[in-house]
């Protein structure tokens, strides 16, 4: 995790999950969508995109109405995000964090997560230093990760050639007072047992973790 790797943003961190690299920018701007305004709260929001190159193949650039895929990446990066607060009272200001996959190798969607939640600690910090709130509202960080079984054997940190193997999915998001926040689990090929699920929920634990841990020493906590 490389904290401030855009020098504009408020807060920035480009997250490396094996070869998937993703740069999350928190950008904070004063002012909230009309649907909050006159309630004194702030908001987050998150926008994913990938770049053309960032797989095998080129893929062409989404414009104007972006995919399902998309949107709903767009929604879980937000959520987690979100769930790092209590609640929304700081003010009308937003947060916006895009996250732009520069290469892909499986788990785009999670290495956004882990990185965005590195990036929004420092745009709060960033309006906490320019004296616009006292204290950040940031209450817990969030990391992901995604896990599965291959071949019969659950595995974590799926990379491409394994995700698309996978008799069972997994994406899971925990915040670092070892709360859940979100779990996606599938199974592609079949179904799995409760004794497959809470193998993968371990994994998943376990991982995050750690992520959580680089998280602290991104920064210097």
């Amino acid at each position: 995790m490389q904290r401030g790797a855009v020098a504009y943003a408020e807060g920035s961190c480009l997250t490396s999950f094996g070869n998937t690299r993703v740069l999350c920018a928190a950008s904070v701007e004063q002012g909230v969508p009309g649907w909050k305004k006159g309630r004194g709260e702030g908001w987050i929001t998150a926008e994913y995109s990938m770049l053309p190159r960032a797989t095998h193949t080129r893929t062409a650039r989404e414009r104007g109405q972006i995919g399902g895929r998309t949107q709903e990446i767009q929604r879980l990066i937000g959520r987690s995000v979100r769930a790092m607060l209590d609640d929304f009272a700081w003010g009308e200001w937003t947060i916006k964090v895009d996250c732009d996959v520069l290469q892909a190798d499986g788990g785009t969607r999670t290495a956004a997560i882990t990185g965005a939640s590195v990036a929004v600690c420092d745009a709060f910090g960033w309006l906490v230093s320019q004296g616009h709130l006292a204290v950040s509202p940031v209450k817990r960080r969030v990391a992901a990760v995604s896990v599965g079984i291959v071949s019969g054997i659950a595995c974590s940190d799926l990379c491409y050639d394994e995700d698309v193997r996978a008799e069972v999915d997994m994406n899971v998001v925990m915040a670092s007072n070892g709360q859940f926040v979100e779990v996606q689990g599938t199974g592609e090929h079949g179904t799995f047992d409760r004794a497959q699920l809470d193998a993968l929920l371990a994994l998943a634990t376990a991982s995050i973790v750690e992520l959580d841990e680089h998280q602290r020493r991104a920064l210097g906590a």
